[in-house]
C-alpha cells in the first residue's frame, strides 16, 4: 500500500492551492515516516485508533498495515475537515474495511477536531482511545479565537494547533494508551510551550524521541525547513529511560539509537521543563565552565526592544544628530559592524518621547541573533558591540536580537568580549542544540543556560583581545581557560580548626577535601 498511498498523497497535495494549504497548516506524511511511526506501537489484539488531521490517510494506512500483520482488530476514528482530502481518505479507508476480513472498522469525521474533542473530554468520558497516530496541523492560534477559548475550557493553554491537537489527544487516551506524533521540535523549549510540556510530562511517559539530522528531509516534497521530531508517549506510565534515535532523512537507512536516563531528557528541578534531546552520550554533559545563572554573574538578557513597524513614522535612512542608530542583524557581516547600510529597513530612529523608552544608552553590549538561517553552522550567533563603535548617546536594538545587558545599560569590555567568545564556541553550540531544535533562539533559552563566572568571562575576554575571530581560535581559547582555571567557580565553605580546607564544587561535580 506504501507506493499507492504516496501517489495519492502527491496527487492530493498538488490539487490544494497555496492559500488552502496555509489555511490547513498541514503537510502530509511520506509513507516511510508513517511506517516507522506505526512500528513504534504495541499491538495487543484490539485497538481503538485516533488520527486527527488525517489527510489522505497515510498514517492510518501504515497503522492498519502493521495491525493486520500483528493480528490486531482496529476501530479507526479519523478527522479531516477538508472535502478534497476527505474524499481521498474515504477511498483509502474503504479499501481496508473491504479487505480486512472483518478486522477493520473506520469512521471519518468531516468536522473540527478541536470542537469535537473538547466536547468529548467534558461530556463523553467513555469515548477514549488505545492508540493515536498524528501529523497535526502547524499553525498559530490567535489569542481571542474560538479555538483558544475551547481549549481553555478543558485546561489547555497553548499557542499552536500542533500542540493543541497533541494535548487534546492526551486527554482522550485511555490509561496506557500510546501516542506517536510527528511534530515541530519547537515545543521542547521556550516559555510559550511550557504549559504543554507540563501537561505531557505530568500525564505521560516519553518512550522515544526520533530526530532527522537534516532539517529539510522529513517533508522534502513540501520544502519544509522546520526541524521535526517523532515522539512516542504512553499515558499514565511511570517515566523510565528514554530511547533517542536519529536518521539523516526519511529513508531511515542509517537509523541508530541510544538510551538515556529520564533526568538527562528533563533536568530535575527545571521549572521550565525543557526537553533535551542528546544524540550521543557525550552530549549529556554540561560544559565544565557552565555553572552560574545570569543573575549570579550580574547579567541580564532581553529581546531587542524596538518593534520597527510600530515606530515606522520615526524611520530614518541616514544617520543624523537628532536620530539614534537602529541595529538589525543585517548590520553585522562576519562579526563586523557595517552601519549605516543601504537596505529596505531604516538605519536610525528619530529621537522623540515616543522612541526614547525603547532605546539603550551607548555601551558594550553582546547581541545574539534570534533567528539563524539553515545554512549557518552555528545555532548561536553572537556579536560584541563595542562602546566606541557608534558615536551616539543612545542605540536602538531591533526585535530580531537578544541583548545581553546590565540594568538596560552596557557592561565592561572584558566581560562583553568574553561572553561573545563563550557564546560562539562549538562546545556551547552543541550543548544548546540538545534542548533547542528550531531556528529561533529565545531570551528564555539564554536565561535558562548556565555560564562561566564573571571573572572567567573577563579573563576569556582579555585572552581574546587581538586574536583572530575564527572558530578554531575561539574553541582553543575556551579550552585553555578551562584547563587553567578548573576551580575558579568553587565556593568557600569552612576552615576547620585542624586547617582542613573544604570546597563545594559545582553541584554536578564532586565534594573535594584538600588537606
Amino acid at each position: 500500500m506504501n507506493l499507492v498511498i504516496d501517489q495519492v498523497r502527491r496527487e492530493a497535495s498538488s490539487l490544494l492551492n497555496a492559500q488552502r494549504r496555509s489555511d490547513l497548516g498541514q503537510y502530509m506524511t511520506p509513507s516511510p515516516i508513517a511506517a516507522f511511526m506505526a512500528s513504534l506501537f504495541s499491538y495487543n489484539g484490539q485497538a481503538r485508533l485516533l488520527d486527527a488531521g488525517a489527510g489522505v490517510g497515510s498514517l492510518t494506512s501504515a497503522f492498519l498495515d502493521k495491525a493486520l500483520q500483528e493480528g490486531t482488530s482496529v476501530e479507526a476514528e479519523t478527522w479531516e475537515i477538508d472535502n478534497l482530502l476527505g474524499g481521498y481518505l474515504k477511498n483509502t479507508l474503504d479499501e481496508y474495511v473491504q479487505n480486512g476480513q472483518g478486522k477493520i472498522k473506520a469512521h471519518i469525521h468531516a468536522s473540527d477536531f478541536i470542537e469535537d474533542a473538547t466536547f468529548s473530554i467534558q461530556f463523553d468520558c467513555d469515548n477514549r482511545y488505545t492508540h493515536a497516530i498524528l501529523n497535526p496541523p502547524y499553525k498559530k492560534i490567535c489569542t481571542n479565537s474560538k479555538h483558544r477559548k475551547l481549549l481553555r475550557m478543558v485546561g489547555i493553554e497553548t499557542v499552536n494547533l500542533y500542540t493543541a491537537f497533541v494535548a487534546l489527544t492526551v486527554l482522550l487516551m485511555q490509561k496506557e494508551g500510546e501516542i506517536v506524533a510527528i511534530i515541530p521540535r519547537s515545543f521542547c523549549n521556550g516559555s510559550y510551550y511550557r504549559p504543554f510540556r507540563n501537561l505531557i510530562l505530568r500525564t505521560c511517559s516519553i518512550r522515544q524521541l526520533h530526530l532527522f539530522e537534516s532539517r529539510n528531509q522529513a517533508f522534502q516534497d513540501d520544502d519544509i525547513l522546520q526541524e521535526n521530531v517523532i515522539i512516542h508517549l504512553v499515558k499514565g506510565e511511570p517515566q523510565g529511560s528514554v530511547i533517542v534515535s536519529t536518521s539523516h532523512d526519511a529513508k531511515f537507512l542509517d537509523y541508530r539509537q541510544t538510551t538515556f536516563d529520564a533526568a538527562v531528557i528533563v533536568k530535575p528541578n527545571d521549572i521550565e521543563q525543557f526537553i533535551h534531546i542528546p544524540t550521543a552520550t557525550g552530549q549529556t554533559n554540561i560544559p565544565k565552565l557552565c555553572v552560574h545563572t545570569l543573575r549570579e554573574i550580574g547579567l541580564e538578557v532581553c529581546t531587542g526592544p524596538v518593534v520597527d513597524f510600530r515606530l515606522k513614522e520615526y524611520w530614518r535612512n541616514e544617520p543624523s544628530d537628532d536620530a539614534a542608530p537602529l541595529l538589525y542583524p543585517h548590520h553585522f557581516n562576519d562579526g563586523t559592524l557595517c552601519w549605516p547600510k543601504a537596505h529596505k529597513k531604516p538605519n536610525a530612529l528619530q529621537l522623540s518621547p515616543g522612541v526614547s523608552k525603547w532605546l539603550m544608552p551607548r555601551g558594550h553590549y553582546v547581541l545574539v541573533k534570534r533567528f539563524s538561517a539553515k545554512e549557518e553552522r552555528r545555532r548561536l550567533v553572537a556579536y560584541h558591540l563595542p562602546h566606541e563603535a557608534l558615536d551616539a548617546a543612545y542605540i536602538g536594538f531591533e526585535n530580531h536580537w537578544n541583548v545581553f545587558h546590565i540594568g538596560k545599560h552596557g557592561m565592561d569590555e572584558d566581560t562583553a568580549k568574553g561572553l561573545t567568545t563563550f557564546l560562539n564556541s562549538t562546545v556551547l553550540d552543541e550543548h544548546f542544540r540538545v534542548f533547542s531544535g528550531h531556528t529561533q533562539v529565545n531570551a528564555t533559552d539564554l536565561r535558562n543556560m548556565r555560564y562561566p563566572s564573571r571573572a572567567q568571562l573577563q579573563e576569556l575576554g582579555q585572552r581574546a583581545k587581538d586574536k583572530p575571530n575564527d572558530q578554531a581560535t575561539i574553541d582553543r581559547l575556551l579550552e585553555e581557560l578551562e584547563a587553567a582555571r578548573p576551580y575558579l567557580s568553587c565556593t568557600w565553605l569552612d576552615v576547620a580548626a585542624d586547617d582542613e580546607f573544604v570546597f563545594l564544587l559545582h553541584k554536578e561535580e564532586l565534594l573535594q577535601v584538600v588537606q
